[in-house]
């Protein structure tokens, strides 16, 4: 069989989005479908939304490209914006965040190179995680399936349980540069990493001058109801790769870093060549006005705690398919007892809402932050009659 002019890399289902407004979605065919998959955490403002749209469409009358050899009010602006609301001292602007990761290793490992010590390349990851799909990132993982047939990965790179605080500094030695982790791993399952597990590893890099790398692409920009998760944490990184929700639906992504962190970082170490072009800047801009404005993170922690509400309410129907309830803000995460690709396909196809599989067999429900209490209540409604009549493997 001759091979589909898209490449045949991923298993797509027959959904074919062709509208979008606010959370639902519209098929090719006319059917419309409640989305809770987001485009995967990615748009946080929802489908169609009117400030964004405007952005982007005025700034693409004016100005989408240039070469970043010359100077960026849009992306200055920008970064000042992000500095002003975070941790960090600078930012590089990227497409994906995968791209973001990448640059957020390149600069640790540039920092200690800087400081004169460059043996100390290695950084501690963690089991299930997921940090993207370049040879890179891939490398950050101990995942088979995204690892095999693409060896030999890069070296560099120790991996420990995730949330097993001993486990992780029983791996630095001499060559290690510091921690890359997600605060809350989203393809892994929806596993929350601890509070004592988080600060335990910033209270590591400050005792062995080493970088704490946060990869905050899906759990951050306000999906689990802070700017970011490390803020409810109480900790700070060094370098941290965001993307997804940074851009409303836009391809962009950034590494955000302190100015120590950032010291290797000079002229000609790293560069992108679509990233932070102006088009991107002026989309950013507009996600970061709505979630500026008052009472935005409270309407996200508000839905967040009616869905998980509703979730928790609908497990005793259902124990014999459900287990529990997982994550933050609007990152939650349903823990089935049996596949949860299998339930994943059953809610679309059968009725028509949109949800996300992760590893552990968890169902990921990662809506618009801009959700309204009618669309918490009819996912709730959607998957407790989806849950009475669903034949799970076992029952076939």
């Amino acid at each position: 069989m001759a091979i589909t002019a898209l490449m045949p890399v991923y298993p797509r289902s027959g959904v074919r989005p062709v509208r979008g407004e606010g959370c639902w979605l519209w098929g090719e065919d006319g059917t419309r479908y409640l989305d809770m998959a987001g485009g995967i955490a990615v748009n946080a403002l929802g489908h169609g939304h009117p400030k964004l749209a405007e952005a982007i469409a005025t700034q693409a009358a004016t100005l989408m490209h240039v070469s970043n050899l010359y100077g960026s009010p849009h992306q200055e602006r920008m970064a000042q914006r992000l500095v002003a609301r975070t941790f960090a001292d600078t930012v590089f602007f990227t497409n994906s965040g995968a791209e973001a990761v990448e640059c957020a290793i390149k600069t640790a490992r540039r920092f200690h190179h800087a400081e004169g010590n460059p043996r100390r390349h290695k950084l501690i990851c963690f089991a299930n995680a997921f940090h993207g799909r370049t040879l890179g990132a891939i490398s950050a993982t101990n995942q088979a399936k995204m690892r095999d047939g693409f060896e030999p990965l890069l070296p560099g790179f120790a991996y420990a349980p995730f949330n097993d605080l001993g486990a992780a500094l029983a791996l630095i030695d001499d060559d290690t540069a510091g921690f890359l982790v997600e605060p809350i791993q989203g393809e892994g399952g929806v596993s929350v990493g601890t509070d004592a597990f988080l600060r335990g590893l910033r209270a590591a890099c400050d005792e062995h001058g080493l970088m704490l790398v946060l990869d905050e692409v899906q759990c951050g920009y306000g999906r689990s109801g802070t700017f970011f998760y490390h803020e409810q944490v109480g900790i700070a990184p060094d370098v941290m790769a965001v993307a997804k929700g940074i851009g409303g639906g836009f391809p962009l992504g950034a590494c955000l870093a302190t100015e120590r962190a950032a010291k290797g970082m000079v002229a000609g170490t790293h560069g992108s060549t679509y990233g932070g072009n102006p088009l991107a800047m002026a989309a950013a801009d507009a996600v970061l006005d709505v979630m500026e404005a008052p009472g935005f993170f409270e309407h996200v922690r508000a839905m967040g705690e009616r869905l998980r509400g509703g979730l928790e309410q609908m497990i005793p129907n259902h124990d014999h398919l459900f287990a529990e309830v997982r994550g933050r803000g609007l990152m939650l995460g349903l823990k089935l007892r049996s596949d949860a690709r299998r339930f994943v396909g059953f809610l679309r196809d059968e009725h028509q809402l949109l949800t996300v599989s992760a590893g552990d067999n968890v169902v990921r429900l990662l809506p618009p932050l801009t959700i309204g209490e009618d669309e918490v209540a009819h996912c709730i409604e959607t998957l407790s009659a989806a849950a009475r009549v669903y034949v799970g493997p076992s029952d076939d």
